[in-house]
């Protein structure tokens, strides 16, 4: 747990330090705890003016570490909080392996655990909600390993915090638990995994958002709503099936969680608390969360690495011959994540730090330093992705487009990027051509591809003054 916890901290400096973290994700979370830790509402200039974050998802379990910016003011706290959150996780698996086996298939399952990609997806992607629900279900798993049924419902009720769709997996514990035959705490499951999405989903959200309404439906390929969907599943499951592996990226995402695993975890029924939001993302309209790159695998994988102990256990309880089992699956998995360190970075990110790929700082890093050192406190400023991170502690940052234009004093434009990010992005000549519009003159010209542009407070504007109010009690 040291050792991950130092190559992962490391791994996450130097990508600040480098100019790779981005305001997608780590500077929306960074504005919205930051504001909880003022007691303000987390309003994310980020994601638009006056953008509640509560009226985008539902992850009230982020306020929890509003405390960590009274100890350091900074976006990286968000990170090293995350961290712990990961390298806590190797503690509920070594219990639950080590009750099934004994201490050393225990120890090979931790170490498997935190040096396998989808920990190092998440470390490379920055801060993200769904590190409160990664320790959390594998402590469900231990509970209910343990018998206690109960604390199983009790720490599944707190998944509802993390994210709105927590209340599907909800719905997969509760059936968890009937396999377990604990019918009682499996209705109660149930029924809290129902309220809490709905809760979510019709309540709060639609309360918060602009739009009045949670707009996340991006399954079309299943219908064109949510009623269409359900009624496909049941009617044409063959079908639905068939939109699991009809892309390469899909075939992959299944590979690198399963074969590692030698497809063991499909013969438990601890598998089917990871496959909601398995099933969620391959289902979804959107071809970049099938990736492997993102955040979202991350809760998968105590899921479906206890799973596949779950079975080998049985397995050598039947033939006892295949006791070398309870060593060789972490081993496997260990020598997929040592090799994949060395050799492949597109999946295992870590392989730049732990070569020494990203020690240095190059010359793009050198120039994004130089523009956002040149931008003054407590000003409302646009900037590119990438120097958003470095922003988010003493002005009211958001891309370019999203801010009120009569606040506006300075924009950091990338030429270099398609989009410059957000919901509706700018092309930069779209981003150069409003910023013209607006009276934008250049301070720093093409810095590696980095325009900094500034202009005087519009005398007839009192904007300027919320962008200073912003980051004060």
């Amino acid at each position: 747990m040291t050792a991950a916890t130092v190559l992962y901290l490391l791994h996450s400096l130097l990508r600040f330090r480098n100019f790779e973290a981005k305001g997608y994700d780590l500077g929306i979370f960074d504005q919205a705890v930051r504001q909880y830790a003022l007691f303000k509402a987390p309003i994310v200039p980020i994601k638009g003016e006056d953008f509640h974050l509560l009226g985008d998802h539902f992850h009230p379990i982020i306020a929890a570490f509003a405390p960590l910016y009274w100890i350091w003011d900074d976006p990286r706290v968000l990170n090293i909080g995350m961290i712990a959150l990961l390298v806590s996780t190797a503690l509920p698996v070594y219990l639950v392996v080590r009750r099934w086996f004994s201490h050393l298939p225990a120890l090979l399952a931790a170490v498997a655990l935190l040096l396998f990609w989808p920990f190092q997806a998440l470390v490379n992607w920055d801060f993200h909600e769904i590190a409160f629900g990664v320790p959390l279900i594998a402590w469900v798993i231990w509970a209910i390993e343990r018998q206690r049924m109960w604390l199983a419902v009790g720490l599944g009720a707190v998944l509802l915090l993390v994210r709105e769709d927590m209340g599907v997996t909800l719905i997969a514990l509760a059936m968890v638990l009937a396999f377990k035959r604990a019918w009682l705490p499996a209705l109660v499951t149930a029924a809290l995994g129902v309220f809490g999405y709905w809760f979510a989903v019709e309540l709060v959200i639609p309360h918060f958002s602009a739009a009045g309404e949670f707009g996340y439906w991006e399954f079309t390929a299943l219908g064109p709503s949510a009623g269409v969907a359900i009624l496909f599943l049941l009617t044409e499951p063959w079908n639905a099936v068939v939109i699991l592996f009809d892309d390469p990226a899909k075939v992959g995402l299944w590979a690198l969680h399963f074969l590692p695993l030698l497809l063991l975890p499909f013969a438990s029924p601890y598998v089917i608390l990871g496959a909601p939001i398995l099933l969620s993302r391959l289902f979804n309209d959107r071809a970049n969360v099938w990736s492997v790159i993102y955040q979202y695998d991350a809760i998968l994988a105590p899921v479906f690495l206890l799973a596949g102990f779950d079975v080998a256990r049985r397995m050598i309880a039947r033939w006892p011959r295949l006791r070398p089992l309870s060593v060789g699956l972490p081993v496997t998995v260990i020598t997929v994540g040592l090799v994949g360190t060395l050799a492949f970075p597109g999946v295992f990110p870590l392989q730049r730090t732990v070569t020494g790929d990203n020690w240095t700082m190059g010359e793009r890093a050198l120039a994004h330093q130089q523009v956002t050192d040149a931008v003054p406190d407590g000003v409302c400023v646009e900037a590119a992705d990438t120097a958003v991170p470095h922003l988010v502690d003493r002005t009211s940052v958001g891309l370019n487009g999203t801010t009120d234009e009569d606040a506006l004093t300075w924009i950091i434009i990338d030429d270099t990027v398609e989009e410059l990010g957000g919901s509706n992005p700018l092309s930069p000549k779209e981003a150069f051509a409003r910023a013209e519009r607006l009276g934008f003159e250049p301070v720093i010209e093409d810095a590696q591809g980095l325009w900094l542009l500034h202009r005087d407070a519009p005398a007839s504007s009192g904007a300027t003054q919320d962008c200073a109010e912003y980051l004060r009690r």
